[in-house]
């Protein structure tokens, strides 16, 4: 998909924990402005019995599985952020689904305005083009691992394995256009949010 010239297309990305939801659910509550989230697709992606799913069940054995037949994330999670051929295989079997969903969705909000997609691994997955602004949620490490510890139960080993996996927060933030720092108050964060969005930008 190209990108557009009609409608404001806000990628919204940045590191794990580093507050990207919060900033979602600001826009789109006080805002009204329709979220599309990778991450909630990507769990339609891995629902119980979906093909994918089995496909990850086939690779890594039956105790990928909960006992309802749900998907073991803390399981996969310790598989995939400790070899990156394993998360790359994994990724290869989501990606497309999330892509597809994404598509169809733009697609039913064509009339609308400004849309935000939400995409953690915007550059990672190298979709930069799809969209016309890049966000990126930033805060110092030693938030971001906190965070990441207190939010998910994980061990600091864990949580830094996590962190580590993905592209570094001060090579997204010099590809952004706007950047929102959010190691201050929540109020500081929806500041920035207003300010942003008060701006214009476009990828060059």
């Amino acid at each position: 998909m190209g990108r557009s010239t009609e409608r404001r297309l806000i990628g919204l990305t940045g590191g794990i924990a580093t507050g990207k939801s919060t900033v979602a659910t600001y826009l789109q509550d006080y805002y009204d402005i329709p979220i599309l989230d990778a991450d909630v697709y990507a769990r339609d992606a891995v629902q119980v019995n979906s093909p994918i799913l089995r496909a990850i069940a086939n690779r890594y054995g039956p105790e990928i599985l909960q006992a309802d037949g749900s998907l073991n994330r803390g399981a996969l999670g310790d598989i995939i952020f400790n070899n990156h051929k394993e998360k790359a295989w994994v990724e290869n079997q989501i990606h497309p689904y999330v892509k597809q969903c994404f598509l169809m969705e733009l697609v039913k909000l064509h009339q609308m305005p400004m849309v935000i997609l939400v995409i953690p691994l915007l550059f990672e997955a190298e979709l930069t083009d799809w969209v016309r602004e890049i966000w990126v949620v930033t805060c110092s490490p030693a938030n971001q691992l906190k965070r990441l510890m207190t939010r998910n139960g994980l061990s600091r080993d864990q949580s830094l394995a996590r962190i580590a996996s993905q592209m570094s927060l001060t090579d997204k933030v010099a590809r952004a256009h706007i950047v929102l720092a959010n190691d201050q108050t929540v109020e500081s964060l929806h500041d920035q949010i207003d300010q942003a969005l008060l701006k214009s930008v476009g990828l060059c």
